[in-house]
């Protein structure tokens, strides 16, 4: 687990474009009170970005998850399994769409706080 909790660390010190400028999005509270986190280790996993009060990742994917789609795939199924929803985004809607990636990641925040608890 130090080597998962090491590689976040490296993985937040070295983010990508995308993460950089969602991440100004997404910190200090700034959608709608919602708190995010980055590359944190969940399990075996590193994910990009999660909202674990509602169980919300948010996976930014460039060009070489077009040649991983089923390892995502994989890695999406186990994440949902422990309870998590994961919402992907392609890294150039980022640079072409913030408002619209803002929106989905709002509208699965409301559709998860909507859902009643068990």
């Amino acid at each position: 687990m130090d080597l998962i909790r090491a590689r976040a660390r490296s993985l937040r010190k070295n983010p990508t474009e995308a993460e950089k400028v969602l991440w100004g999005h997404l910190r200090c509270w700034q959608v709608d009170g919602y708190k995010f986190r980055r590359q944190q280790p969940l399990g075996n996993y590193i994910v990009d970005f999660v909202c674990l009060e509602h169980k919300l990742i948010v996976e930014l994917d460039g060009g070489q998850h077009s040649e991983m789609i089923n390892n995502d795939a994989k890695r999406s199924a186990v994440l949902q399994s422990n309870g998590f929803r994961v919402l992907r985004v392609w890294n150039a809607e980022i640079f072409t769409n913030m408002e619209g990636v803002i929106d989905a990641v709002l509208a699965e925040l409301d559709r998860g706080s909507s859902s009643p608890s068990p």
